[in-house]
């Protein structure tokens, strides 16, 4: 079979590999469609993503496709059925999945990312993170799935009410994901700030945005909103993030910085407004949630779908030759 092996810090194969043998309790999967993100960005330049990824291994943990092969113990999924894949993989006897925060488990692992994934035209699976789509989702957007399902995880962490006036900082793919979750869950009025003025105009004309703020020209209101999603991952919009809290406010820090990063804040600001700051990382236990939203027509991740690439061009979007995403998925199947 045809994949992309990700041989060394910034380097790429295409190889021929043998077909993957599945154990009992899993499944061999045709893949459709692989999307790419940050974490591929960060895997293919050296650095971890929610685990290390070591070469050589095939990236692809945004992944749709069609069930090939399934073991002896597997129940849930047959031959022939279009599913997306959660990547994560959890041990279920660390302290932490003992404790019912399996996204923190001691023992991560993850398809795409530890072991094989989608950037090939076959992959393995255990049958736990396979999951069945409704006939209503194409499996290009059910590649998307695995983003909106981080977002479930982030914004269940927060107290959400209708009330509430809400922002979101980034308008990459995953802040524009967040702009829409919020609305789903009813929240009443969410802006969105970022630095493209398209992406910005669209969400306002399209995706219910109310309110949008073009950060290189234009000032955040400080003290404002309820709740505040930071997705973006740098000092400087964590920093916006924290400013732009009203008393009582939310704010969930979801963007990937780096590991040395930091940033400053005003600690006496956290006491006198009461603020609550989360952190949020990866998906546990919120895949349904997420295919259904995008079933249900609450969640238009196609409409974001900008780019859709080969396997020959996925090291050349990673370099940047590849301009004005706003999200891309890799045709990997016929």
């Amino acid at each position: 079979m045809k994949a992309l092996v990700l041989t060394g810090v910034k380097e790429f194969e295409i190889q021929d590999l043998d077909t993957p043998e599945i154990l009992p309790n899993e499944v061999l999967i045709n893949t459709a469609y692989a999307g790419v993100c940050g974490t591929d960005h960060d895997l293919y330049a050296g650095r971890p993503g929610s685990a290390s990824a070591v070469p050589p291994i095939v990236l692809g943990h945004e992944n749709s496709g069609v069930v090939a092969a399934v073991g002896s113990a597997v129940t849930n999924v047959k031959v022939g059925d279009r599913v997306a894949v959660d990547p994560n993989i959890y041990c279920g006897q660390c302290e932490f999945c003992l404790t019912q925060r399996p996204e923190l488990c001691d023992h991560l692992s993850a398809v795409g990312v530890t072991r094989n994934g989608g950037l090939a035209e076959q992959f393995t699976a255990p049958a736990s993170v396979v999951y069945k789509l409704p006939d209503n989702v194409s499996l290009r957007d059910a590649a998307a799935i695995e983003p909106v399902s981080c977002a479930v995880h982030g914004l269940g962490l927060l107290k959400l009410r209708p009330y509430q006036k809400a922002l979101v900082i980034g308008d990459g793919f995953m802040g524009q994901i967040f702009a829409q979750l919020l609305q789903a869950y009813g929240v009443h009025q969410v802006d969105l700030a970022g630095i493209f003025d398209e992406k910005l105009q669209r969400n306002k004309e399209q995706f219910g945005v109310s309110e949008t703020y073009n950060t290189t020209r234009e000032q955040i209101p400080a003290d404002s909103y309820d709740v505040i999603v930071e997705a973006v991952g740098l000092p400087t919009t964590q920093a916006q993030a924290v400013a732009a809290a009203n008393k009582g406010a939310q704010v969930l820090m979801f963007g990937v910085g780096p590991q040395e990063a930091h940033f400053e804040m005003n600690t006496y600001d956290i006491y006198k407004k009461q603020l609550t700051i989360r952190g949020s990382f990866i998906n546990p236990l919120t895949f349904r949630d997420a295919i259904s939203l995008v079933s249900s027509g609450k969640m238009n991740i196609g409409g974001l779908i900008s780019h859709e690439l080969k396997l020959e061009e996925v090291q050349d979007f990673l370099e940047g030759k590849i301009t004005g995403v706003s999200k891309a998925v890799v045709k990997v199947g016929k």
